[in-house]
């Protein structure tokens, strides 16, 4: 957080000096306003891109690795996780059934055994449980 906070703060500075060197270069007569006003979009464009980048990279590095502990401690099945699994794709009960070859019944019994084993009481608060244990 501190780090941040001294990164803004040399921005700043940094876009002062900038504007007072733009005020002076101005006064002397030495540039047009057009390219001092160029100069400083250039200098946003670039820390606006160094700043994505830096935020990318540490979206990036966020760990997405799947708890298979949590899993195993939950007791879930590897046919209940494959449900799980295609609920957070969207699909619906019916498409679940043909994609896994199973009964529409049979997924209603996993379904209703996921909710039970995540606390939930309906299908989206079991993907919000389930990516909170890191198991989605």
């Amino acid at each position: 957080m501190k780090k941040t906070i001294l990164v803004f703060a040399v921005l700043i500075l940094a876009i002062l000096a900038l504007l007072h060197f733009s005020k002076y270069a101005i006064l002397v007569g030495d540039s047009s306003v057009e390219w001092i006003i160029a100069v400083i979009a250039l200098l946003f464009f670039f820390i606006g891109i160094y700043i994505n980048k830096r935020s990318l990279k540490k979206s990036s590095e966020t760990s997405n690795e799947i708890n298979i502990k949590t899993i195993e401690k939950l007791e879930i099945s590897k046919r209940e996780y494959e449900v799980l699994k295609a609920i957070a794709s969207g699909l619906s009960n019916k498409e679940i059934a043909a994609q896994l070859f199973l009964s529409e019944s049979t997924i209603k019994t996993h379904v209703s055994s996921l909710l039970l084993k995540l606390n939930a009481k309906r299908r989206t608060q079991a993907i919000q449980i389930a990516k909170e244990m890191n198991i989605l």
